[in-house]
């Protein structure tokens, strides 16, 4: 029986982007418009803090050591001892950089957004190993959740205002995509899809921002399971923990009143939920 969710740090304002970084068995996630980069450590229940400049959309953990972000309007290394960033390069169409993920081959992948929601205005971006960076896909509005199946063969992607996630042919040796078609569309489900993650049996889980849940799709499409929160603005979702399967839940609390905010006192916290009998798949790590 799947478990509660539990929140485990206090509220941020706008917390994103968690990754198991296994090599620290720490969580990874970010305050995006604190540009904050959090490390949480379940064991102890410590939450540490690095602070930079610039909102932060995202965050993975690179081989060489370190952290690359998705920030300001492009892509950064962070030294979290030094609380540095070593810009890669910073062109973004849009306004800053949002969600953001690694895939198998070690490319590093986030897009962006206007703070207006410009229909069609923003992009998605690869960053290669290499450092050289290329538009996957243009005519983005609200560039969010990213992911791969198990075998690495197909991506999924969130365009925020589309209402439905999508899924695409991935060449993992050229890291191009094709075949852009609807995975599930969420018109006439609450709230909107943000980030996700998909679990070792290549299940999809959907954070429904303003919708107060994540949602289990199974491979084909199938709605297996929603899990409610005591919050609405349920923002992204990863494995992690104990063979992976704890899973992680972030949430805000932006644009929250008062009133609201006196019915979510929870709201920005991130969350645990043990139980669900499913494991993730182990973080794609930047090969850069």
């Amino acid at each position: 029986m799947t478990g509660q969710p539990v929140p485990v740090t206090p509220p941020a304002h706008l917390a994103e982007s968690p990754i198991w970084d296994e090599s620290t068995r720490s969580l990874l996630w970010v305050d995006i418009m604190a540009g904050d980069v959090h490390r949480f450590d379940p064991a102890t229940g410590q939450d540490v803090t690095t602070h930079v400049d610039v909102p932060v959309g995202a965050v993975a953990a690179r081989r060489a050591g370190g952290l690359i972000l998705a920030a300001g309007v492009g892509f950064a290394t962070l030294d979290e001892r030094a609380g540095t960033l070593g810009w890669l390069w910073a062109e973004g169409l849009g306004d800053r950089m949002n969600d953001g993920k690694c895939d198998p081959a070690g490319r590093f992948l986030a897009g962006t957004l206007t703070y207006a929601r410009d229909p069609d205005a923003c992009g998605l971006y690869r960053l290669e190993p290499g450092g050289e960076v290329s538009l996957l896909l243009d005519g983005v509005t609200l560039s969010n959740g990213l992911g791969w199946s198990p075998a690495g063969d197909l991506m999924y992607f969130a365009d925020t205002p589309l209402e439905r996630v999508d899924v695409l042919d991935y060449d993992l040796a050229t890291g191009d995509v094709a075949g852009r078609r609807t995975f599930t569309d969420l018109h006439d489900v609450p709230g909107r899809p943000d980030g996700l993650t998909v679990d070792s049996d290549g299940a999809v889980w959907i954070a429904m921002s303003r919708g107060g849940a994540v949602r289990k799709y199974t491979p084909d499409g199938r709605l297996d399971l929603v899990i409610e929160f005591p919050v609405r603005l349920v923002t992204s979702v990863t494995f992690g923990g104990d063979g992976l399967g704890d899973l992680y839940v972030t949430t805000s609390r932006e644009g929250l009143g008062e009133a609201d905010l006196a019915g979510q006192p929870l709201a920005g916290s991130v969350f645990v939920v043990a139980g669900t009998g499913a494991r993730g798949l182990p973080a794609n790590t930047y090969g850069g």
